[in-house]
């Protein structure tokens, strides 16, 4: 993915999520709407941003990647 220098904010982020919904496996989905509870620093709001934009036009190789890194932030296994 390609860097961004734009800061998301919360609720760009949480529109981003249900934007995504759909698409997103149910697991991602929910740990990535539990971790939007906390108080997320500006770098994590915006990896998590970018993990899930266009996440429905994602090859199958580009979501595996980008599952691994919304692990990664919400701690799905």
């Amino acid at each position: 993915m390609s860097t961004c220098n734009i800061d998301h904010s919360l609720e760009d982020v949480k529109k981003k999520l249900a934007d995504q919904k759909e698409f997103l496996p149910e697991e991602l989905y929910n740990g990535s709407n539990q971790i939007l509870q906390r108080h997320l620093d500006q770098e994590t709001l915006n990896e998590l941003f970018h993990l899930h934009k266009k996440y429905d036009l994602a090859s199958e190789e580009e979501r595996a990647e980008r599952d691994k890194g919304i692990r990664k932030l919400t701690a799905v296994s």
